[in-house]
């Protein structure tokens, strides 16, 4: 690689890679302004968000950006894509689980009220979710957004269209570690692979496409003594049980790997024939650190 960047957005880490290091003030400035714009219409943390609006009223049309509307219609495919096992509609489970603020501010709770009144999602109520191209969204009553499933792989996705149409050679970008490479040139990226934030990564090259890690053990707050995560099982409304404490994924976009990876964790030991069923190349750790791949997965080797 020719240059690198970093930065914060989305409260996470930020990664541009180009081959052409003068594209490299571009890429940043590029990435920055499509995350900002993302962050500004789609977060569920800021009151001010077309989203938050749409989840203030449930069950009426709702004007919002048509980026909005393109996110919402993102998350409606992979919950298609996944029989609901990715789901747009988990708002407000992980709000009475407590996870109702950015995760920086995120605190410890004993509180058993809203424990005890989990609500019980309806797996399949994402189908009643209505779009509007020019800028509308609706969602069902009693229900709220949270893209949380597929916003950072989708805004990386954005990011890589963006650099094909301004940059002059490849480049790589990680949202969160959501990764997809723009303009593929057939020389493949080294990427580094972590289970665990406190251990050395695997790496793997990849030359096209995107990949993304979905983990039980980042995003973790205790609620009435018990250790929660972010990743929920919309058949229940509470954080999936842990089979595989990471699974990381490819796929033709970072969307489409990060659809699998997440239904993976919400599967359990389901998941590894589901991903062969869907022809998805996975490296799955299960909690005691035994590692499974499924499909092609590249050769690794550990990160100097």
């Amino acid at each position: 690689m020719s240059g690198t960047a970093r930065f914060r957005a989305l409260g996470t880490d930020v990664f541009v890679a180009v081959r052409t290091a003068a594209d490299l003030p571009r890429a940043r400035r590029l990435a920055a302004d499509v995350l900002t714009d993302v962050d500004e219409v789609c977060s569920r943390f800021r009151p001010d968000s077309d989203l938050c609006l749409v989840n203030a009223n449930p069950g009426r049309w709702v004007d919002v950006d048509p980026l909005l509307v393109t996110a919402v219609e993102v998350a409606c495919r992979a919950a298609d894509a996944t029989g609901g096992l990715v789901n747009p509609l988990l708002g407000r489970p992980l709000t009475f689980l407590g996870y109702d603020r950015d995760f920086r501010l995120l605190v410890d709770c004993e509180d058993e009220e809203t424990v005890a009144e989990t609500p019980l999602p309806d797996r399949d109520r994402w189908r009643d979710v209505r779009t509007d191209p020019a800028g509308g969204v609706r969602i069902p009553p009693g229900t709220a957004l949270d893209l949380g499933a597929t916003g950072k792989a989708w805004a990386a996705d954005l990011i890589a269209t963006a650099y094909a149409e301004h940059l002059r050679g490849s480049a790589v970008v990680s949202v969160g570690g959501d990764l997809c490479i723009s303009s593929p040139d057939a020389i493949p990226w080294e990427v580094a692979v972590t289970d665990l934030p406190d251990e050395p990564p695997v790496v793997v090259t990849l030359d096209r496409g995107g990949l993304t890690t979905s983990s039980t053990r980042v995003r973790r707050w205790t609620r009435r003594g018990a250790r929660r995560h972010h990743l929920l099982d919309p058949r229940t409304g509470h954080p999936a049980t842990e089979v595989w404490r990471t699974v990381t994924a490819t796929g033709a976009t970072c969307t489409a790997a990060n659809t699998a990876s997440t239904a993976s964790v919400v599967l359990g030991e389901a998941a590894p024939a589901w991903l062969d069923a869907h022809d998805v190349t996975a490296r799955l750790v299960a909690s005691d650190g035994r590692v499974r791949t499924v499909g092609d997965w590249p050769t690794e080797r550990s990160a100097a």
